[in-house]
């Protein structure tokens, strides 16, 4: 921490192979390899986890009525949308890895920028994959443990190896991990468009009950907190648009492919979220929706016969899917910060043939694994519900003022500030019915988040630190570069 990575004088790797290496040098540095279909599919496949498959049920018990969750569902695939676009106009004019801890690092400086990294690297990132892997064991031993429960320590173990098999496909390639990534996208959408026909099939029976008109709204509430708490748990199953822009450097045509996969990936997701949840209510009552453990599977057990097997599959292989790209993203996020030096050194270096930043993700695994042997997981992971929102209030806000501070900085897109004003007005709108609805889990996110303030000034801001510690840690760096094989990149950008 506290010193910048400079480049390197080896020079190995090329950009059409991840295991072998060219007569002609080239530089070490992140490379293109992504393209409009992996973006599209890195950000469905994080937004789409576990959540409707398991417990789409948070919306329809604040909201007491069909029509009016399926109303939530829509807007707020609508409000994530503008968030979306906020952050494409971001990532086009500042085009760099890093998402909004660069944005905010820019705009705001580095005091603000390392509060925003330090929860992601401690709290957010490793608890919230611990609970994905924890979620995709669960329904991998579903049919071997049947009706009963499987053991803890059985799902831990198994949840650990998936932990340990991403880390080892994020660190093989690239294009390993984004293949991957196409593949299971593909294979969640198609298991929600099958549940989807086969909601079309009940409503062409006749079973249509729950979401006719004159029904659909029976019961809805009256209270404006319930509505709030409502519209949280919505977009909170939206979470993940942001993920794309973690690996902007990597992404080939930035300006053009990253708004274009957000506007393929919000509209398509808040579509797939309205029919399934349209198509479980042809097949079950609300009240037997709310006492359902699994929704999507006792839709399955009683419309899809011998079929039924399909839905924990996929609720196995979606949430391995959301795994999987969130350690592809949140390596990035790690090894930008470590370029800029708010992390060690050995961070922001890559495999001197594979061109990924294998130390990052090893980090962030390690930290995933430490986080599946605690039993507060699930207690961590809900006390930084709201500071996930406050960030992108941050970064949105800072849209706005990086507009006033300089005007004539190039914007490839550029949207109405109607948009990046109204996004910010909804995330303090989400933080403070964070703080209302459960102010001693968002007191304590705060002071975690502020856990990072004195790490900040000890070892970033203060930049003279004795010899004797400089030198220890450069003896570990250089020592951890000769057993992983890595160096820095020669410049700050990819090609």
């Amino acid at each position: 921490m506290g010193k910048k990575t400079s480049g390197s004088e080896m020079s190995h790797g090329s950009d059409n192979s991840e295991g072998t290496t060219q007569d002609k040098p080239e530089s070490v540095r992140l490379k293109r390899k992504i393209t409009l279909v992996n973006g599209v599919a890195i950000i469905v496949g994080i937004i789409i986890g576990s959540g409707i498959f398991i417990s789409p049920k948070g919306v329809l018990q604040q909201t007491g009525s069909v029509g009016l969750s399926l109303v939530v569902w829509a807007l707020c695939g609508v409000l994530s949308t503008l968030g979306a676009l906020c952050y494409a106009e971001l990532g086009t004019t500042i085009p760099k890895s890093g998402g909004d801890y660069v944005y905010i690092l820019e705009i705001f400086g580095p005091f603000a920028a390392f509060l925003r990294l330090w929860v992601e690297l401690i709290i957010v990132r490793p608890t919230s994959h611990a609970v994905t892997a924890i979620t995709f064991a669960t329904y991998v031993l579903y049919p071997f443990f049947t009706p009963c429960p499987a053991p803890d320590i059985t799902i831990r173990l198994l949840a650990a190896a998936a932990l340990v098999l991403v880390a080892l496909i994020n660190s093989y390639g690239t294009r390993w991990a984004t293949r991957l990534q196409d593949f299971l996208t593909l294979w969640k959408v198609v298991a929600l468009v099958v549940i989807i026909i086969f909601g079309i099939i009940q409503m062409g029976k006749g079973n249509t009950r729950y979401i006719e008109p004159d029904s659909a709204f029976r019961g809805t509430t009256t209270s404006p907190s319930a509505v709030a708490l409502a519209f949280f748990s919505g977009l909170w199953a939206y979470g993940g648009w942001t993920d794309l822009n973690f690996v902007v450097e990597e992404l080939k045509e930035p300006f053009r492919n990253l708004p274009r996969a957000i506007a393929i990936s919000l509209p398509t997701v808040t579509l797939i979220y309205i029919l399934a949840n349209v198509a479980y209510f042809t097949a079950m009552s609300p009240a037997e929706l709310l006492n359902s453990e699994a929704v999507a599977i006792t839709f399955g057990d009683r419309l899809l016969g011998v079929m039924s097997w399909l839905i924990p599959v996929s609720v196995a292989l979606s949430t391995f899917g959301g795994l999987n790209g969130g350690v592809l993203t949140s390596s990035r996020l790690f090894f930008v910060g470590a370029r800029v030096g708010h992390l060690p050194e050995i961070m922001a270096m890559v495999h001197v043939h594979r061109l990924v930043p294998v130390p990052a993700v090893i980090v962030e695994t390690a930290l995933m694994l430490v986080m599946l042997s605690t039993s507060d997981v699930y207690t961590l992971l809900n006390y930084m519900g709201f500071v996930y929102w406050l960030w992108i209030g941050v970064a949105c806000a800072g849209l706005l003022w990086l507009r006033y501070r300089q005007p004539d900085l190039p914007r490839p897109i550029k949207i109405t500030p109607i948009i990046p004003v109204f996004t910010t007005l909804v995330c303090i709108f989400v933080v403070v019915m964070s703080a209302i609805s459960a102010p001693i889990e968002g007191a304590i996110g705060l002071g975690i988040l502020l856990t990072g303030v004195p790490v900040y000034f000890i070892f970033v801001w203060w930049e003279n630190k004795p010899k004797v510690f400089r030198r220890f840690i450069d003896f570990v760096t250089t020592r951890l570069q000769l057993l992983m094989n890595v160096v820095p990149t020669d410049d700050e950008h990819s090609d």
